[in-house]
Formats: structure tokens, C-alpha cells, sequence
């Protein structure tokens, strides 16, 4: 029996490497012989770079770069052999970096991203796959845009500070400087995010308040964002303001787009497809998935939802394992899951679950193994 074991992270708990040694440890328990294949999974954002380090044999780098604030922060993300570099930037412009009092996307910056980019091109990078969830910012890119070069400058042509706010004053956008360096390269970016640039659907009024906006800093943002495309555009750059994914992680997409011609893909189909995924499932007679919790989220190209989909179309059955199941008895199944089982099988708190999520994970594996051997001996 050759068996996939595909999934997702479990947040605050698992990598998704970790869920495949625990699934990996409870199947091979019963079947000895089982042929399994582990590719860990994401789908674009947390946990990216880490997956596809453990299918493509990369390395970690790390780096001094700037916080959303601008303070000094270590940053890390995976080069592969062949010249290409994940990295997410979340680990340098996270919102979780930021404690509750400190989040303004008024303020905060993307410059780190621009370090980042600037240190894998070092390394020997052509390519970038960046990840883009996650954000702490609203400043349209502008940040990275001066760690590469580029200047933001008012009608007296005085720098603007960083921050999305700060782009309401914007006069000229000075290219001179931009470093050598990025214009051999090509940029992926892992997006699931849709959202246009600006107006109702926009950055700022869709994601800036999670970030720690106020109604009227929506305003300002959404105008600012506005303004600076306007800008950009006169100066004759491409005016993406209204493609999908312009609006995602504050902006950045928009100036990824524009500035560095990067393609926005989906999250989940640019990992499957550097992991293979589609090839492995296709050889396999049982694919396992899963992640920290299976809701309505599942089906919006989360991992379970994704693998099921290419498991589906070669009619090979689907196990998920996760943390948690959204009510396990109702749709799961007319979605195309054989069975969807949660881990945590018993009353616990959260620091209780969260500590034995691998234990859980693995005992699950084991009886579901079982199961399926006692269902082979009865078949005889």
C-alpha cells in the first residue's frame, strides 16, 4: 500500500513536517510494510518556507533586518539549491510582532521585505517565492520599494517618513537609485487574496482594522493608497490598483505587481506544485491531509481543500486528521473526505491540547490504521 501524507501545519503546535512524523509513526505501526511518501504542506502563508525546505532540501538563512517599526529583528528564510529563495514576510513585517499597542499600519513598514530580497539576491537567488500573509502593514509596498532604491518625495522633495499615512504627500517617485541587483530576478508571490488596491474592497478598508485602524485611519489610508497609484501611474508605471491580489498584505502585492513584475499565484498551487504533489498522489491508494481545524475556512483554498481536490480527480480516498472538526458528522463527507477525525479526542484545555498535539496526532493515525486492518480481514 502506498500511502501520501499531505498536510498543513497545526497552529502553535505542529510544523507540518511534525504532522507527517506523527501520522508517519501511528500508520507504520500496523502497516510495517506501507509505502510512505511525506510532503508537508502550506498554502502561501505561515509555514511556507519551512515546508518546502523539508521537500526541496533547503537551508536556512538568516538575516538582521528591520521590524514594522524599524527596530533591528532576526529574520529568516529558506534558499533551495537551485537558486531559489521562500521567504515570508511575515518574519520581518509580521503582525505578530507587534504587541496590541504598538499595531498602526499608519506607520508600520514593509522595509525589512526590501532587506530580505536584497540578501537572498546576495546569497545567489534568481528566483523569489514570497509569501505574503500575515502583514502588519499598509503602506502599499513603499517600504521594500526603499530598501531597494527607490525614493518617495514630496512637493519640497523631502523623503517621506515610512508608512501608508505618509504617502498622502507624495509629489515623486525617484528611481535612480534602485540597486542593480533586482532586475535579474523573477518574483512568485504565494497570494490567495483577491482584493483590489483601493476603495471598499481595498486594503485598508478590508484588512487595515484588524492591523489596529481606526475608522478615520481607514480613510486616510484608503485616500493615501489612492493617491500614490495615481502618482505612479502618471510617472508611467503599470497602474495595477485593480488587479486581483493589489490590495494584499497592505498594498504589497500592488507594488510587487508594478515595480518588480512579480506573478501573484495561488498559495496552495504553488506549493503543491513545487512539491510535486499532483505526480505523488496520483501513484498513491490512500492520501492523508489535515490541519489545526477544519470549519468553513477549509473549502477557501486551505491545504485539506486542496489536496482533497487533486486526490478527487484520480478517485483516490482522502483521510483528514485535524486538531479540531467543525461538527465531523455532517458535510466532510458529501465534500469528498472518507472521514474527517479530530485529534483531541478528550476534554482538555487549550495549553493541555496544544502540548499533546503530536501525541494526539499519532494516536489518531494508529486507530484509524487499525480500523482499516480490521476492515481488510473482514473483506476476506
Amino acid at each position: 500500500m502506498k500511502i501520501v501524507i499531505a498536510p498543513d501545519s497545526f497552529k502553535e503546535s505542529l510544523t507540518a513536517s511534525e504532522v507527517c512524523d506523527a501520522i508517519e509513526t501511528g500508520f507504520a505501526t500496523v502497516f510495517k510494510e506501507a509505502d510512505i511518501i511525506k510532503i508537508p504542506m502550506a498554502d502561501g502563508g505561515e509555514g511556507t518556507a519551512a515546508a518546502l525546505k523539508e521537500t526541496l532540501s533547503g537551508q536556512w538563512q538568516s538575516i538582521i533586518a528591520h521590524d514594522p517599526l524599524m527596530r533591528p529583528i532576526e529574520a529568516s528564510y529558506v534558499l533551495l539549491p537551485n537558486q531559489t529563495a521562500i521567504i515570508e514576510m511575515a518574519s520581518c513585517a509580521g503582525l505578530h510582532l507587534l504587541t496590541q499597542s504598538e499595531r498602526d499600519p499608519s506607520i508600520a513598514t514593509t522595509y525589512g521585505v526590501g532587506e530580505m530580497l536584497l540578501d537572498a539576491i546576495d546569497k545567489g537567488a534568481k528566483h523569489i517565492i514570497l509569501g505574503i500573509g500575515g502583514s502588519a502593514t499598509n503602506d502599499a509596498g513603499t517600504g521594500m520599494l526603499k530598501a531597494l532604491g527607490y525614493r518617495f518625495l514630496d512637493s519640497q522633495h523631502h523623503e517621506l517618513a515610512q508608512g501608508g499615512k505618509a504617502l498622502a504627500a507624495l509629489a515623486f517617485i525617484d528611481s535612480s537609485g534602485v540597486s542593480d541587483k533586482i532586475t535579474d530576478i523573477s518574483i512568485t508571490v504565494a497570494c490567495d487574496v483577491t482584493n483590489p488596491l483601493c476603495g471598499k474592497l481595498g486594503a485598508s478598508h478590508v484588512y487595515a482594522p484588524q492591523k489596529g485602524a481606526t475608522l478615520d485611519d481607514i480613510v486616510i489610508l484608503d485616500n493615501a493608497l489612492s493617491h500614490f497609484a495615481n502618482i505612479a501611474s502618471r510617472q508611467n508605471f503599470p497602474d495595477n490598483r485593480n488587479e486581483a491580489g493589489a490590495g494584499a498584505a497592505g498594498g504589497l502585492g500592488f507594488a510587487l505587481m508594478t515595480f518588480l513584475s512579480a506573478t501573484l499565484t495561488g498559495g496552495f498551487q504553488l506549493v503543491s506544485e513545487f512539491s510535486n504533489l499532483e505526480q505523488m498522489v496520483q501513484q498513491a491508494d490512500l492520501v492523508i491531509t489535515g490541519e489545526g481545524k477544519m470549519d468553513f475556512q477549509t473549502s477557501m483554498g486551505k491545504v485539506a481543500s486542496g489536496v482533497l481536490s487533486i486526490a478527487k480527480a484520480v478517485n483516490v480516498p482522502v483521510i483528514a486528521i485535524c486538531g479540531v472538526v467543525d461538527d465531523p458528522h455532517s458535510h466532510w463527507k458529501d465534500d469528498g473526505f472518507t472521514i474527517a477525525i479530530p485529534s483531541i479526542q478528550t476534554l482538555s484545555s487549550l495549553d493541555e491540547a496544544l502540548a499533546l498535539a503530536k501525541q494526539n496526532v499519532e494516536k489518531t493515525a494508529y486507530n484509524i490504521a487499525m480500523a482499516m486492518q480490521l476492515g481488510q480481514q473482514l473483506n476476506r
